[in-house]
């Protein structure tokens, strides 16, 4: 299974993943210059297995849909490498070259799948990175196997970083990249999109528990390490990317009372907290009105709002 497979249809997707509690999933619906539409996001308490997906998987008859699912941030590792000089169909083979003294464990064990970096319109010819995901087979067939024994067809595993970007590119002003931060399960990931393509992706190492701090002292630390975390990445993208110019930090909804006025005082770059009904209709599903419920399922949600990706 591929991370990034040609989607046949563009009616949405059926997006399932695996939270602490249970079994969440939620469906969006593209419908051209209108707002993309939740129709359904929920969670089903219970524990993973076979028996659980298939009910699930019966409830929201997902034989009718394009499904997918999300690996946790620690299933795999996301490396940015050189773009090999090699014809397509030799750039997998190259990459896993590359890979197999970058990887905390053997590359033959790895599932491999690519995503590019456009370079510099400016400067066709110039060497330019792209995006290498490697996750342990393991991983991967422990997945597949789960959803082919509850029998549901699920056809794209993706990415955390791929989902924020599917949210990022919603709000991206034009001829200008955006930075946006959020946090979840697996602590803090930023993101840096430019015209609907990500750029940068940096794991912040900070947890939910550590946002909803009520001491004052460690709120701050933690507070202090987040801002050092962003001001270093976005130096070095503006180093790496000078060509683009990122307009501001989007904070996504997150429990972090305080967060986006402290990294406004203390960062060059603009920041701006959002609410997603702003960018998704929500009236299907008026729960996720409330900012914990957004936080929830964000990634769920960016997921769901996947679109059709270039075959490299």
């Amino acid at each position: 299974m591929r991370f990034f497979r040609k989607a046949k249809r563009t009616d949405g997707w059926l997006t399932l993943s695996f939270q602490g509690d249970g079994v969440a999933a939620a469906f969006v619906r593209r419908s051209g210059a209108a707002q993309p539409v939740v129709e359904f996001c929920s969670t089903f308490p219970g524990p993973v297995e076979p028996e659980t997906l298939a009910r699930i998987g019966k409830e929201l008859h997902a034989g009718t849909f394009k499904c997918s699912t999300l690996l946790g941030g620690r299933d795999y590792q996301l490396l940015s490498v050189e773009a090999p000089n090699v014809p397509p169909e030799e750039l997998k083979t190259a990459i896993r070259w590359r890979l197999k003294d970058m990887l905390d464990f053997h590359v033959d064990d790895a599932t491999v799948d690519v995503l590019d970096i456009p370079a510099e319109a400016n400067a066709p010819g110039r060497a330019h990175n792209m995006f290498a995901v490697a996750a342990r087979n393991s991983i991967i067939k422990q997945k597949q196997e789960l959803f082919v024994d509850a029998g549901i067809g699920v056809s794209v595993i993706d990415i955390p970083e791929m989902a924020q970007r599917n949210i990022s590119a919603l709000m991206e002003p034009e001829g200008r990249g955006l930075a946006m931060l959020s946090f979840g399960e697996d602590g803090g990931l930023l993101t840096v999109s430019y015209k609907g393509e990500l750029y940068l992706s940096r794991r912040v190492d900070v947890s939910l528990a550590q946002l909803a701090e009520e001491d004052f002292e460690r709120k701050t630390a933690t507070f202090d390490r987040i801002t050092l975390e962003l001001q270093r990445s976005l130096d070095h993208f503006d180093r790496q990317y000078n060509y683009v110019s990122v307009a501001k930090l989007m904070l996504a909804p997150s429990p972090a009372e305080g967060l986006a006025d402290y990294l406004a005082g203390n960062l060059y770059t603009p920041v701006e907290r959002f609410d997603l009904g702003g960018y998704l209709d929500l009236s299907a599903v008026p729960e996720l009105a409330a900012p914990e419920e957004q936080q929830r399922y964000f990634l769920l949600l960016g997921a769901a709002l996947r679109q059709e990706e270039v075959k490299l």
